[in-house]
C-alpha cells in the first residue's frame, strides 16, 4: 500500500470499522419482522405439554400457560422463590415453534446497528448455506433473551462502540420474533417503575423508539412474547396501569405434598439414587412438619445433591438415610 492508500484506509476506519455482510435497511427489517410475527404462532396442547414433559407442573397450570403461549402477549409469573419460574420461562422459549430470518446488521442514517449475536441466536444447520437466501440475513431458531439483575435501562437502548464507530443493537431488538425474559423482576438495580415506565409504550403499541448518537430518532417493531418473572409481590412492583398491559398474571406457587415427592423421585431417579419411602417419610415428618417448613420445588434437587456431596467425599454410593438427610438439612437450611 502507498502511503495515499493507507491515509484513505485509516479515514475510512475512523468513519467505521464494520466488517461483515451489508447492512440491510430499516423498511426491509420492519417488513421482515412484521412477516414474522409472534402473534402468528401455532402452540399446539401436544407441544406444550411435550415441552413440559420432564418437569412436575399441575394440569391446571398447564392449561393457563397453553393459551397465553399461544396468545403471544405479556405475560407476568410471580410466586415464592425455589418453585420453577425460571425453568417455566426457559421451556416457553423451547416451545415456540419454526424459525426466522434475522438479519446481521441494520443501517439508519448512515449508521450501523448489529443485531446478530452467535450468544443469543442459534443458526439452523443450513441457515448460512443456502445460496438462494439473501446472504445478509441468516435463518435461526426463534430468539429467546434472558437478562435478569444486570438488566438497565442502558441495555435497552442501542450501545455505540466509540473505538469500532457501530452500534450494537438492545435486547428487546435481538429478541425480535421470540422470547424476551425479565428474570427476577425487581432485582435490578434501577427503580422498577423506571423500567415499567420504559416498556409500557412498547408493551401496548407494538413498536420501540431508539436514538443514535447524532439525535436521529426512529422507531423499530416490538414483536416478542415478554416474560416478566418475580418473586417480589406483584402490588409491591407495579400499578393498576401496568399490569393492564399485561395480558396474563400468572402464579407459581408451593408444590402440593404429592407434586413435591414426585419431584423428589424424579430427582432420585436422574441421579441414580434409590428412592426410600421410609427416608421419604421420616424427611416429612421430622423436618417439614414438625418445623412447619413450606415445601418448596428446589428443595428434592438440592437435598439429594447434598447428599451426593457427602457420598463423593467418603468414595461411598449415594443412598437415602436418615443420616444422610439430617446432615444434607443442617447444610441447606439457615437456623432461623
Amino acid at each position: 500500500m502507498t502511503g495515499q492508500g493507507k491515509n484513505k484506509a485509516t479515514e475510512l476506519l475512523d468513519i467505521c470499522r464494520y466488517v461483515g455482510p451489508a447492512p440491510v435497511t430499516l423498511r426491509d427489517y420492519t417488513e421482515m419482522v412484521e412477516s414474522q410475527t409472534i402473534k402468528n404462532i401455532v402452540v399446539s396442547e401436544e407441544s406444550v405439554k411435550e415441552a413440559f414433559s420432564n418437569i412436575i407442573i399441575s394440569e391446571n397450570l398447564l392449561k393457563r400457560l397453553g393459551p397465553a403461549i399461544s396468545s403471544g402477549k405479556a405475560m407476568f409469573i410471580y410466586g415464592p422463590p425455589g418453585n420453577g419460574k425460571t425453568t417455566i420461562a426457559e421451556i416457553i422459549g423451547k416451545v415456540l415453534p419454526g424459525t426466522v430470518y434475522m438479519p446481521y446488521s441494520l443501517i439508519v442514517g448512515g449508521q450501523i446497528i448489529c443485531i446478530f449475536d452467535p450468544v443469543s441466536h442459534i443458526p439452523t444447520e443450513n441457515g448460512r448455506e443456502e445460496e438462494t437466501v439473501d446472504q445478509r440475513w441468516v435463518l435461526v431458531r426463534r430468539p429467546a433473551i434472558m437478562t435478569g439483575g444486570e438488566l438497565t435501562l442502558k441495555t435497552l437502548d442501542l450501545d455505540f462502540n466509540p473505538i469500532a464507530k457501530y452500534y450494537e443493537a438492545s435486547l428487546q431488538m435481538k429478541a425480535n420474533n421470540g422470547l424476551f425474559i425479565v428474570d427476577d423482576f425487581g432485582r435490578q438495580q434501577v427503580d422498577p417503575q423506571h423500567l415499567l415506565n420504559r416498556w409500557i409504550v412498547p408493551l401496548e403499541r407494538r413498536t420501540d423508539f431508539m436514538t443514535l448518537h447524532t439525535g436521529m430518532k426512529f422507531n423499530i417493531p416490538f414483536d416478542q412474547l415478554v416474560i416478566f418473572s418475580t418473586n417480589i409481590e406483584p402490588k409491591h412492583l407495579v400499578d393498576e396501569a401496568f399490569l393492564r398491559r399485561i395480558r396474563y398474571k400468572i402464579k407459581i406457587d408451593h408444590p402440593l405434598e404429592k407434586e413435591y415427592k414426585a419431584i423428589f423421585k424424579k430427582v432420585c431417579e436422574s441421579n441414580g439414587v434409590l428412592f426410600r419411602r421410609d427416608i421419604y417419610d421420616y424427611l416429612m415428618e421430622n423436618y417439614y412438619k414438625r418445623l412447619n417448613v413450606k415445601l418448596n420445588a428446589c428443595h428434592p434437587r438440592d437435598l439429594i445433591d447434598h447428599i451426593i456431596d457427602d457420598s463423593h467425599y467418603y468414595n461411598q454410593t449415594a443412598q437415602l438415610t436418615k443420616e444422610g438427610i439430617d446432615i444434607a438439612w443442617e447444610n441447606y437450611f439457615v437456623e432461623m
